[in-house]
């Protein structure tokens, strides 16, 4: 009986609520409960349903009223389809890596780690640390910190060779992110139309940056080593470029790392083409059975653009960055920097600082590569056992992904649909090349939460692919 009331009241009050002028006052419960002769429980039921569908709206030790906007009038925005014309970039959809997961679900889709592998600990004591500091109050220094500069410089320094200058604090420009910094580079040092070497494949990031920028790019391909120096050689003879994006330790997505010799290889060529080499460094802090050893290290004429990210290793939530760069080209990142957003955040700056200066900051990595290692063997380990049919490209030595070969004919689409159905999110790999994919692949998150659960997610994949094939 009293549903039935509560929604006898619901329909009558509708019918009044549509007569009232917005803003009136809504009889109180003690005259509905005389006029419809229900309980005083059955009325406020009826009342928070209309609340529920946004008719009334209550005002503490006022009353309820109708609501000045009951319903929602279709907007046109046609105009704006003449004001912005022709789409020159494309849409930031809804990439694979960057979605949530519910907490019933297997996720290896993630471009994070979990949040058991950061430093809870440290992070919240720096918090509130640089809450207390004059950080909090007062605007930074356009370029960063000057503390968090001398940070990044000295800790490229230790990996500088004898013979070579290494940086200055002065060469750092502190990034809210390193996302930030690609869109600063691009928009600042290659320019509308002009090409850009990438990696192929690359990180789906770099490759929205660019294509934001307007700036064309030349894929260049790359495997568990790296790109090959002549084919590289090659694409800047024949497009004319003069940067290269890589990221040559535990590339995202395939988790290739260079060999130094490479890397010196790969030096000479950007050198010899009186070009720039974008090292992106966003896994430096991920190595499990090798240490990130920065191409920058060994250049000192300017030619390396080093991006050292801490956003992964530290915190999402503190999204800090820093790109190296020496000569005029880093007085135009720091101008295509600052027209985008002034200055970093001084607090998160400086709770960075914190966290990476403190004694239990290597302690934390240590356990951290540890605990890498041992999802990467337990996921490769799965993936052997339940999809033997597909190819493991190599096991990486840091980072946070494995790049999977699906066999030919397998529309990878499909699948990562297929499995999302079925409990499981993955990644499809064509989100990682910035032209056509050479294969069907699908990266795999090894630093996702709920590790117990890999075994699981990859029987499932294996059983989603039969089924496909």
């Amino acid at each position: 009986m009293n549903n039935d009331s509560s929604s006898r009241i619901v329909l009558r009050l509708k019918e009044w609520i549509a007569a009232a002028a917005p803003g009136a006052r809504v009889p109180s419960t003690r005259q509905l409960v005389a006029e419809y002769q229900a309980s005083p429980v059955t009325v406020q039921k009826a009342l928070r349903t209309l609340t529920a569908q946004g008719l009334i709206e209550s005002r503490p030790g006022v009353g309820t009223f109708v609501r000045a906007y009951r319903t929602a009038r279709p907007v046109d925005y046609g105009w704006q389809t003449a004001a912005l014309g022709a789409l020159q970039a494309p849409r930031l959809t809804n990439t694979a890596a960057m979605r949530n997961a519910s907490n019933d679900v297997i996720a290896f889709h993630s471009g994070y780690p979990a949040r058991d592998l950061l430093p809870e600990r440290l992070v919240r004591s720096a918090l509130t640390r640089a809450a207390r500091g004059e950080a909090a109050l007062s605007r930074p220094p356009v370029a960063g910190l000057p503390e968090l500069q001398s940070w990044f410089a000295q800790e490229l320094s230790t990996s500088t060779p004898v013979g070579v200058t290494p940086p200055r604090p002065g060469d750092v420009v502190v990034l809210p992110g390193s996302q930030s910094g690609l869109s600063s580079i691009f928009r600042g040092l290659v320019g509308h139309g002009q090409p850009l070497l990438v990696e192929s494949p690359s990180y789906w990031g770099a490759l929205l940056a660019a294509a934001q920028a307007g700036v064309r790019v030349v894929p260049v391909p790359s495997g568990p080593d790296g790109p090959d120096p002549a084919q590289l050689s090659r694409a800047f003879e024949e497009t004319g470029a003069r940067m290269f994006y890589a990221q040559p330790n535990f590339a995202n997505p395939t988790g290739a790392q260079w060999s130094v010799g490479r890397g010196e290889e790969v030096l000479d060529v950007v050198r010899a083409y009186g070009a720039f080499l974008v090292e992106d460094d966003w896994a430096h802090d991920f190595g499990i059975t090798a240490p990130s050893v920065p191409v920058a290290a060994k250049d000192d004429s300017g030619h390396v653009l080093y991006i050292r990210s801490l956003t992964k290793s530290v915190s999402p939530s503190i999204r800090v960055a820093a790109v190296i760069a020496r000569g005029p080209a880093r007085e135009r990142i720091l101008t295509a920097q600052a027209a985008e957003s002034m200055y970093v955040s001084g607090l998160l700056q400086a709770a960075a600082l914190d966290v990476v200066t403190q004694p239990g900051w290597q302690t934390h990595l240590r356990g951290v590569s540890a605990q890498l290692q041992s999802r990467r063997d337990l996921l490769a380990t799965s993936l052997s056992e339940h999809i033997p049919e597909a190819h493991l490209t190599h096991l990486p030595k840091g980072g946070l992904n494995l790049w999977l070969r699906l066999p030919d004919g397998v529309d990878a689409e499909r699948l990562t649909k297929d499995c999302e159905a079925a409990g499981v999110l993955i990644a499809a790999g064509s989100e990682w090349f910035p032209a056509e994919p050479e294969g069907p692949y699908v990266r795999l998150n090894y630093a996702g939460p709920n590790p117990g659960a890999f075994p699981e997610g990859v029987r499932i994949i294996g059983a989603a692919l039969k089924r496909q094939r």
